[in-house]
């Protein structure tokens, strides 16, 4: 099974049963938690990925780091995961739970690079643009990108919006080129 069905399936099951037991937002706070950490450190995945390491040596050292900083519900599912040798997956779930969150929610995130600092009207200008567009609660980014020439590209999940200049010239090239750039 893929990495992430398996992800999928197991941050179903705890976003669920967090649900029922009405943990869910300690829930998400002790995910996010355990997020912080496994970005923080490239050592603690490798050993959580690594096939030598015992079980046992695995579980103290996720005791150690979690059991005095989260529930005992997301404790005896980092406990489950390691019974079940999907300490590897770890990640993906912990990721895969706040997508399916934020779906739940009602909220999507973009991702906007610029090719200078906007201001805070530019900005209010571009989340309500998109929320009106997706009719969805708008989670944002802002960078700066200095290989734009000009312009804006905004990502939300897999679609790309690109106004930069630089694309808006590669339009009116192609248009010209089919014979399409007259009035």
């Amino acid at each position: 099974m893929s990495v992430y069905r398996v992800a999928r399936r197991y941050a179903e099951a705890v976003s669920e049963l967090a649900e029922e037991q009405k943990q869910s937002e300690r829930v998400a706070a002790d995910l996010e938690l355990i997020r912080k950490t496994l970005m923080g450190s490239r050592e603690l995945v490798t050993f959580l990925k690594s096939p030598v390491i015992s079980k046992e040596k695995k579980q103290t050292v996720i005791g150690d780091l979690f059991r005095s900083k989260v529930s005992g519900f997301t404790f005896s599912f980092l406990a489950l995961l390691l019974d079940k040798g999907r300490e590897d997956v770890l990640r993906a779930i912990v990721d895969e739970f706040f997508k399916l969150r934020d779906d739940r929610l009602g909220i999507i995130t973009l991702d906007v690079r610029a090719a200078t600092e906007l201001t805070g009207d530019q900005q209010g200008n571009i989340v309500k643009r998109f929320e009106t567009m997706t009719g969805k609660t708008i989670r944002v980014s802002f960078s700066v990108d200095k290989e734009l020439k000009g312009g804006i590209v905004a990502r939300v999940g897999d679609t790309v919006f690109d106004g930069s200049i630089q694309r808006q010239l590669e339009l009116l090239r192609e248009r010209f080129a089919e014979g399409n750039g007259r009035n």
